[in-house]
């Protein structure tokens, strides 16, 4: 495969996520989340299995594609259905242990799937995940007796929810073409059909996805614009540093991979803290304290030279890792407490929306940057220079971004009235 069609594995099954995280949320108010979620368990295990038997490049694209809706599927149900489940006040520790959860993926996940590869082969990466999804599905049947679906009976959208999915399409694809020339036209189209889809839900008596919930509730309204600027400023820092320890510092994968699970590791180990603490105190100050520290880490890294010690980095990415803890599910405990719970799904949509579409716009920056410091060349020694100042630089822009991000945190208003 060549660079470009290697880069859709990866792009296809995040544009298929992010087109379909409302609609699926919505359906889930409207059928019930158990039942979405179980089918996006069955959905993602099965298109998991098709990835790994793929004959050819052009099947492997589509089967990621459909293995990305089984995904949405499952994030647009799994916080509404623990917000459903438990108490308001032990929510922020429940999705606390939720977040810790994906954090603790996150950081075997690269690790798991680089011994795959490299001691069976890619298509093991995909086989890995089919026991895993019976187990899940068996757990499911036998343990989640109930159902959630306070919309049950309501009409579902679909024109409201194919102008979204063609507006996001050209959003997120756009943005992958970054810095293509042509790229600027898609991502207009993209705006464009969000504006149409902004005039169409406005009007809508039951529109696929509430837009007065960021007219009128300014803690929901904030509180993801928040999180989108967090996803925006901080998904391509992994990719940028593990192109500098391995280009720069001379790293091998596997240790660059272990140094940057430092990260990740203390997201894992405080979150749950975090969210216990965002159901005792005000989400909003939880949170703001986190993206200020992320904001620190960001700026710390601005400062990265060829030089830069081992300890340096580490010390760096603990920061990152402490701020994105105290951000992570504050925030979400704020999204999903905002809401009535006939919104749950929607909700639960727009968290996992948010982060996919700031991981595209995050990486989205470093391909600029990249082509504007280096150019399409081979990362070759003479261009460590330049490498290292388009890491430097795209932290400047991060930071920047995050410190913005402390203002929209701010600014949501309380959760609690007494608080």
């Amino acid at each position: 495969m060549d660079a470009v069609l290697l880069s859709w594995i990866a792009t296809s099954y995040l544009l298929a996520t992010a087109v379909s995280l409302v609609p699926f949320g919505r359906l889930a108010d409207i059928h019930g989340r158990k039942r979405i979620y179980t089918y996006g368990v069955f959905v993602f295990t099965f298109f998991s299995f098709l990835c790994a038997i793929a004959p050819s490049a052009s099947f492997l694209v589509l089967f990621r594609v459909l293995q990305g809706v089984g995904s949405a599927m499952i994030f647009a149900t799994g916080i509404a259905i623990l917000t459903s489940v438990f108490p308001p006040q032990q929510r922020g520790r429940i999705l606390g242990i939720n977040v810790a959860a994906v954090y603790l993926g996150l950081s075997l996940g690269p690790f798991l799937g680089g011994l795959l590869t490299e001691h069976l082969t890619w298509r093991a990466v995909f086989l890995a995940h089919i026991p895993l999804g019976v187990v899940i599905m068996g757990l499911l049947l036998w343990k989640v007796k109930p159902e959630w679906a306070e919309a049950r009976g309501e009409p579902f959208d679909l024109v409201g929810s194919l102008v979204y999915a063609a507006a996001v399409t050209g959003l997120v694809y756009g943005v992958s073409l970054l810095p293509d020339l042509k790229s600027i036209g898609i991502i207009l189209f993209g705006f464009l059909g969000l504006l149409g889809f902004v005039a169409w839900e406005s009007k809508h008596e039951k529109p696929v996805f509430d837009l007065r919930l960021f007219r009128t509730n300014r803690v929901f309204a904030f509180s993801n614009l928040a999180a989108l600027i967090n996803y925006s400023a901080t998904f391509a820092v992994t990719f940028l540093l593990s192109l500098y320890l391995q280009q720069v510092k001379g790293f091998s994968p596997q240790a660059a991979g272990l140094i940057l699970v430092s990260q990740p590791l203390v997201m894992a180990l405080l979150s749950p803290m975090a969210g216990r603490l965002s159901d005792k105190i005000e989400p909003r100050i939880v949170a703001s304290l986190g993206m200020v520290l992320t904001s620190i880490g960001l700026f710390l890294f601005i400062f990265l030279e060829r030089e830069s010690s081992l300890e340096a980095i580490i010390a760096r990415l603990v920061i990152l890792g402490v701020g994105f803890a105290l951000f992570s599910s504050p925030n979400t405990n704020a999204i999903m407490g905002s809401v009535e719970r006939k919104f749950y799904g929607v909700a639960s949509g727009s968290v996992s929306t948010m982060r996919v579409l700031g991981m595209m716009v995050s990486m989205g920056i470093a391909t600029v940057l990249f082509a504007v410091f280096i150019g399409r060349v081979q990362i070759t020694p003479e261009h460590y220079p330049a490498l290292i100042a388009s890491i430097q630089t795209a932290f400047l822009v991060f930071a920047l971004m995050c410190l913005a991000g402390v203002f929209a945190s701010m600014v949501r208003g309380r959760l609690r009235d007494g608080d």
